[in-house]
């Protein structure tokens, strides 16, 4: 049985977003034990961010690797920390959620507002000419 090749673009965002989150997660974690969670958290979505940019544009949408992608590709993620730290702090102040589950729910509740915007920041990227110049991270 042959799988869409959108339902194969989804379950590869799927399989990257799981590496993406644990590897994000463990970070927290990790960093959590000696810095504050929102610290925490600024670091290790960072890396995650760079593994993402990675991960979605060589294996989801296999778009060439540019510096322009790396750089664009943070865009995304600048409105979605906002919203995903104010998401954080209100599960954990208001709602008192531990700073340990916290995050996964925001991981969670993510997913299908990265995959739109992703689609949206490589698809432009790929449809354009790369100069020869243009070197890949």
């Amino acid at each position: 049985m042959l799988i869409n090749p959108n339902a194969q673009r989804w379950l590869r965002f799927l399989f990257g977003g799981g590496i993406n989150t644990g590897l994000t997660y463990l970070t927290y974690l990790g960093l959590n034990t000696f810095l504050a969670y929102q610290a925490s958290y600024l670091i290790a979505y960072s890396i995650g961010i760079v593994f993402s940019y990675w991960f979605n544009a060589s294996i989801v949408f296999r778009t060439p690797l540019s510096w322009k992608g790396l750089v664009s590709h943070p865009i995304v993620y600048i409105a979605q920390y906002l919203v995903s730290a104010l998401f954080l702090g209100g599960l954990i102040e208001i709602l008192q959620i531990s700073e340990i589950m916290a995050p996964i729910v925001v991981a969670i509740t993510m997913i299908p507002v990265s995959y739109i915007l992703i689609k949206f920041i490589l698809g432009a990227q790929s449809s354009e000419q790369h100069p020869q110049g243009d070197a890949t991270p």
